[in-house]
């Protein structure tokens, strides 16, 4: 049963990243990588809140590995993420490569740990 709720949260979460994606690349000419970014700030606060209901016993394990291990495992990319960041770098905008680094490493993690206090907020903890 488990593998089954992995495959059919990446089911859902693969469309949803290239939906999300495309649809923030749309609102930005410029050719950084907004839609990368939004996809691993959310799918990073998704986690946090998931985790932390389940570290507050409100979320059954069941949950976790659908949404954490299959949707959020298909939603987010850490592979666009680098080949994006790596296309920046040679076309020689090195700068924004590097804000592309810092932003989305420090942006998901924040986002993941604001997700988790939400939570403890939430349910206790």
């Amino acid at each position: 049963m488990t593998w089954l709720l992995v495959v059919v949260g990446g089911m859902i979460g693969a469309p949803c990243r290239y939906l999300t994606d495309r649809a923030v690349q749309r609102r930005h000419s410029s050719g950084f990588p907004w839609g990368t970014l939004a996809v691993n700030m959310s799918g990073s606060l998704v986690l946090g809140v998931l985790v932390g209901a389940r570290l507050t016993g409100a979320a059954p394990e069941s949950l976790l590995v659908f949404v954490a291990t299959g949707f959020c495992g298909a939603y987010t990319t850490y592979s666009t993420f680098s080949y994006e960041t790596l296309r920046l770098a040679e076309a020689g905008a090195r700068g924004a490569a590097f804000a592309n680094v810092a932003l989305s490493v420090s942006a998901a993690l924040g986002a993941a740990v604001m997700g988790l206090g939400a939570a403890k907020v939430v349910w206790g903890g």
